[in-house]
């Protein structure tokens, strides 16, 4: 049963990464009809927002601290962030320490400004166009965004460290009423786990009890009708890629303790995650995320080593044979409309 529950955790730990950039991708189809190969460098991005705000925050003066001395018994020469010398010591440390979720303020409009840069000066352009199209235009630009992000970091992955508060595990057994220390789980991967919840219920939310909201998915249904009555419906899907990049970048912030970031994370989720939106429905954001969080449970229960003994490399493959399986018998997803991906 521990084992269970521990393949559980780490399958919706994984889904959530899964759900937040499947949603993203989901949001641009089903409001711009274009399959967005770029998406993923979008989660990238937002990881490196992280990586760029640390290396800021850990900016250093050369400083004399007289209460160290070399062997020569003179002052020593000490490396101090800038932060700690505005702040004080204490609040310019919790302010590095904490670099992960304030790089959530450095990536929401950054991220806000590169999907309206990414739409406005490319993707518009191949609306109309054969999805083929799309996806070649927009892989070709995950591979240059990919590079640049190689040329200004390294190809190196770069450790990002979770907040002091949020480093080490939980007991999570026994708080199931559990043997004490029967289920370890490390405390940042649950805090993951409930930023995706907020973030996706906040995307439910928005487009469910909002006018904006309201209108985009009217939109989503029959552009034209409501073309017709005067409402400049390309401009609120406009805002809507912003905001499916901004959760991407979200995405890509709060996950960097979990992957050190690196200039291939992007491609690698990707693949994944765009399984995801086709075995929960092209232009579903519900089956989105009910097959992120499917699909990383899936993967998780693979990957343990009773059922790896059985059928070697399962884990590598099960995402893909559940996406056949779900595209023979019900080719417009789990929870896509009728007609989509269908003859």
């Amino acid at each position: 049963m521990d084992a269970i529950l521990i393949q559980i955790l780490n399958g919706l730990d994984k889904g959530s990464a899964y759900a937040l950039i499947a949603l993203g991708l989901t949001l641009i189809f089903g409001t711009l009809g274009v399959v967005n190969f770029a998406h993923g460098a979008l989660f990238m991005i937002g990881a490196f927002c992280a990586v760029t705000l640390q290396k800021i925050l850990t900016i250093s003066v050369t400083t004399i601290d007289p209460e160290r001395t070399d062997f020569l018994g003179n002052p020593m020469k000490v490396q101090t962030p800038y932060v700690e010398n505005w702040f004080g010591p204490e609040l310019g440390a919790a302010i590095i320490d904490w670099s992960v979720p304030l790089a959530i303020l450095l990536a929401i409009p950054v991220m806000v400004l590169v999907g309206f840069v990414m739409e406005r000066g490319l993707i518009k352009h191949f609306y109309k166009r054969p999805h083929a199209d799309q996806i070649l235009v927009t892989f070709g630009l995950a591979i240059v965004l990919q590079e640049v992000i190689k040329y200004f970091y390294g190809a190196n992955p770069i450790p990002m460290p979770a907040p002091s508060a949020f480093k080490g595990s939980l007991d999570i057994g026994a708080w199931l009423g559990f043997d004490p220390y029967s289920i370890i789980y490390p405390t940042w991967r649950l805090v993951y786990f409930f930023f995706a919840a907020i973030i996706i219920a906040g995307v439910f939310a928005f487009l469910q009890f909002t006018t904006f909201g309201m209108v985009v998915r009217a939109g989503m249904a029959d552009r034209e009708t409501v073309g017709l009555l005067g409402i400049d419906i390309d401009r609120r899907f406009t805002l809507m890629f912003g905001l499916a990049a901004a959760v991407a970048g979200l995405a890509g912030v709060m996950y960097t303790p979990i992957l050190s970031p690196n200039y291939h994370m992007g491609m690698d989720f990707l693949v994944l995650s765009f399984v995801v939106v086709v075995v929960g429905g092209m232009g579903s954001l519900p089956g989105a995320v009910l097959a992120g969080f499917l699909l990383g449970i899936l993967q998780s229960f693979a990957s343990m080593n009773e059922v790896k003994s059985l059928l070697p490399g399962i884990d590598q493959i099960i995402i893909y044979l559940v996406a056949i399986v779900i595209l023979l018998t019900r080719p417009r997803g789990l929870m896509g409309r009728r007609g989509v991906m269908e003859e």
